[in-house]
């Protein structure tokens, strides 16, 4: 499969992209500091090993190079020889070895970092967001990072350090044709290389692009796998997945085409600058201004040069396709949270329990008003239902009060404390939800009911099931509470996962209760059953209950009855039909529609 963004999840533009998230990886690495300086000075120790190594070999040439050599001098640049080839390879190994926990640990913070802020954005970001994109994202994002500082620090800096010192050495050894020749041969790789790498590019980005979009189209459709399945639109799922990888495929092969171009300049410069050099250096042979031993050591130079030099195009591209995938995991880091906790923010002091919207308007986007002008009060230990049309703005007050989102004007305390000037940790953890959909982890059925409070016993988790009608049922299963619940929870019927979410709910213990349209997905037997569990649980606390089902409601303290976002009666169930009003007619037609299926 192929990955996927969406134009939400592209990074965002910035000065200079590149110079920013490399300068972003420097904070998670300076934490280990002193093993930075010894991995640097283990560097340079292995390219200075590395550039003596030709220097030795010119000695054991040269004085090899006689009518009767001396086998005691040549002997003493052997073993010389011999120890700084294994200093070389041995610093370079240990240089690695002190570096790995730098990195390793650079690449966990940062993805911790994303993560934790991942579930510190809005809900809004999370109903528009494509999963199969965004895990991609942190995915190469981490992986590209390792790449980042390998390539950087020892893969750029030693090979750019090598050839500096060596052209040094030609030209203080030999003469500054040669060190000219070298920096040039140098500077031309570069320039040829930076400047196809930067025009392809494109192509490498949007190939990613591309990427991310087949993959997330993947992940989408094998998610929803029913639904394909019910409309027999396979086909249709396939040909959409191959237009993504139809777009995918002609991006990579100009990816692919323009690396040829690159390799064939880069082999043309290497080509030209060591024909030059070898050239000079045995017509310096012949005229007997260089001995034998010099043109070995330049010979050895240039192999030992060009050698890392002609994987600099790779490591460049490297490095820019790195950037790409880091810049996007940072875009990610950079996404404002829609709602914070105030600088004064404190812990809520929830004693009662009361709730109260005064003069609340909302908007999920400025054309499309949800809320106006709501006002209500729920008293400690009550219960308030809130009934509607779909798109009346019930299950909006549940978000508000869960501060999934802030209020657009008018306010929500509890207890008189406004909820934007508490933590939305400690409001939350005095809220307790059941939603209509219920999503399990695919994991067991202890774990997905212990989910409402880890740290709680076992004997809590059990009784909580008991208090759920849901303890037989579990015992009754082949693996009990071990049994593996699917993906969103999909082995268990919607009656049962209702019943876990009211167990995992009640675990919590919360002092606030709210019931989003908890049983409107179920069969009217299923759903009376769980009502009844539903109001035992809602009795002892302050509850908000949501509700398209009126039947659900009947035994609210005070029902509100809203259209269009705002409040059009209130009262008690017997006198709301009393008024004979909107609530009235509403009842009248989801009775009858009961008696026709029934």
């Amino acid at each position: 499969m192929h990955p996927a963004v969406h134009s939400h999840t592209a990074p965002p533009p910035i000065g200079d992209p590149s110079l920013r998230s490399i300068g972003r990886l420097f904070p998670y690495l300076w934490e280990f500091r002193g093993r930075v300086l010894l991995a640097l000075a283990l560097l340079v120790g292995a390219k200075m090993a590395s550039v003596a190594v030709p220097l030795v070999l010119k000695e054991i040439i040269d004085a090899l190079d006689r009518p009767r050599p001396e086998l005691i001098l040549p002997l003493a640049f052997i073993l010389g020889y011999g120890v700084l080839r294994f200093a070389s390879t041995t610093f370079s190994d240990l240089r690695d070895v002190i570096f790995a926990k730098v990195t390793q640990r650079a690449m966990r913070r940062i993805s911790m970092a994303v993560f934790k802020h991942l579930h510190a954005l809005s809900l809004r970001f999370h109903l528009e967001r494509q999963t199969g994109g965004i895990t991609r994202d942190i995915e190469r994002g981490s992986k590209a990072m390792s790449s980042l500082v390998g390539y950087l620090l020892f893969r750029i800096t030693p090979t750019l350090l090598e050839i500096l010192m060596v052209a040094a050495i030609l030209f203080v050894k030999l003469d500054w044709i040669f060190g000219v020749i070298t920096l040039i041969t140098l500077a031309a790789y570069i320039g040829f290389t930076i400047t196809i790498t930067e025009w392809r590019t494109q192509f490498v980005r949007r190939a990613n692009a591309l990427d991310s979009e087949a993959y997330g189209r993947a992940v989408d459709s094998l998610l929803n796998y029913e639904t394909v399945k019910y409309f027999g639109n396979e086909r249709y799922e396939a040909q959409r997945y191959d237009k993504s990888l139809i777009e995918w495929e002609e991006m990579a092969l100009k990816s692919q085409r323009s690396l040829g171009m690159l390799n064939a300049a880069q082999a043309l410069v290497i080509a030209i600058g060591v024909t030059l050099m070898v050239l000079r250096a045995a017509n310096g042979v012949v005229e007997g201004t260089l001995t034998l031993g010099d043109l070995v050591m330049v010979n050895a130079f240039l192999l030992q040069m060009f050698q890392p030099l002609s994987f600099l195009g790779v490591m460049y591209r490297q490095i820019k396709e790195s950037i790409t995938d880091v810049e996007r995991m940072f875009a990610l880091l950079n996404r404002p949270r829609e709602v914070e906790d105030a600088a004064d923010a404190r812990e809520l002091d929830v004693a009662a329990g009361e709730v109260r919207f005064e003069q609340v308007s909302f908007a999920y986007n400025p054309d499309r008003p949800i809320l106006h002008d709501v006002s209500f009060t729920v008293p400690a230990g009550k219960t308030l239902a809130a009934v509607g049309s779909s798109g009346a703005g019930k299950s909006t007050l549940a978000r508000l009060l869960f501060r999934f989102y802030d209020v657009g004007a008018g306010s929500i305390t509890i207890d008189g404390q406004d909820i934007r000037h508490a933590t939305q940790d400690s409001l939350r953890a005095a809220i307790g939800v059941v939603p209509q959909d219920t999503v399990l982890f695919n994991d067991s059925i202890y774990y997905n009911i212990a989910y409402g409070r880890p740290e709680a016993t076992r004997d809590e988790v059990i009784e909580a099931a008991r208090a759920a009608h849901i303890l037989e049922f579990i015992e009754s299963l082949p693996q009990g509470w071990d049994t593996v619940v699917g993906e969103r929870g999909l082995k268990l019927s919607g009656g049962e996962k209702q019943r876990v979410a009211i167990a995992r709910t009640l675990l919590k213990n919360p002092v606030i209760l709210i019931l989003d349209e908890a049983t409107s997905a179920l069969d009217t037997k299923t759903e009376k059953a769980i009502q009844a569990e539903l109001l035992e649980i809602a009795r002892s606390r302050t509850s908000l209950i949501i509700a398209h089902r009126l039947s659900t409601v009947v035994e609210a303290d005070e029902i509100l009855v809203m259209e269009g976002g705002r409040i059009v009666e209130r009262g008690r169930h017997p006198e709301l039909l009393a008024r004979n009003g909107v609530y009235a007619h509403m009842w009248a037609l989801q009775q009858q529609a009961e008696d026709e299926a029934g």
